[in-house]
Formats: C-alpha cells, sequence, structure tokens
C-alpha cells in the first residue's frame, strides 16, 4: 500500500486548509485510512479516520465540530480528504496519513493499528 498526502501548509489562525491522502496498492475491503498528527514533544494523536466497509467515519474529541473527513473510492485508489476549519495555533502538527486491515473499533486511536503510513505533511497555524 502507498499513501500520498498532501495539502499542509502555514495558514493564520481561525482560517481552513485541507489535506488529501491517497492510498493505492491494494482492494479496500476491510480496510481503514486514517490521519493522525503529531506536535513536537507530543504523542501522535488521531485526529479521524475511515472505516471503508460501512462507510464509517470517526473523529479524535479534540477536532470534532471543526474537522470534516470527506471521502472517495474507485477501483485504484482510496481518497480521505480532511477539511479542517477554524484552525487554532494548538492544531500545528505534522499531519500524517495511514492505514490499516482489520482494525477493530476500540483500536482506531491507538496509531500501532496501522501497518502503512505516509510521508506526513506539516500544518502551521500562526497568531
Amino acid at each position: 500500500v502507498q499513501l500520498q498526502a498532501s495539502g499542509g501548509g502555514l495558514v493564520q489562525a481561525g482560517s481552513s486548509l485541507r489535506l488529501s491522502c491517497v492510498a493505492s496498492g491494494r482492494t479496500f475491503s476491510n480496510f481503514h485510512q486514517a490521519w493522525f498528527r503529531q506536535a513536537p514533544g507530543k504523542e501522535r494523536e488521531f485526529v479521524g479516520g475511515v472505516r471503508w466497509s460501512g462507510g464509517y467515519i470517526y473523529y479524535g474529541d479534540t477536532v470534532k465540530g471543526r474537522f470534516t473527513i470527506s471521502k472517495d473510492r474507485d477501483n485504484a485508489k482510496a481518497t480521505v480528504h480532511l477539511q479542517m476549519n477554524s484552525l487554532k495555533l494548538e492544531d500545528t502538527a505534522v499531519y500524517y496519513c495511514a492505514a490499516g486491515t482489520g482494525v477493530i473499533l476500540s483500536n482506531i486511536r491507538n496509531p500501532s493499528a496501522y501497518t502503512y503510513w505516509g510521508q506526513g505533511t506539516l500544518v502551521t497555524v500562526s497568531s
């Protein structure tokens, strides 16, 4: 599986940014695709994700109501977009796209549950 993340950048607090993660290289049954982020000196944090089987979408507690996930899939690739609104200084982090199979619901927020990771894209929110 290859994961390609894009869309990071430098924005002001209160503005919006959209990240995209494209997964390719396998079929997507029983496939989970997620966004994590990691700020300097902090642990990697679950932002949100998609369980493709059933089309379920999940969010981390700190981004609910501000971030929205949308998804698109064809036979060759699966894309998850992360629309980030009302950005705050504390949203500054490297955002990683992750994917895995057979991730159980109780474990979706655990980075160790995901096998594949993208290269990360930096989001910097300034005052």
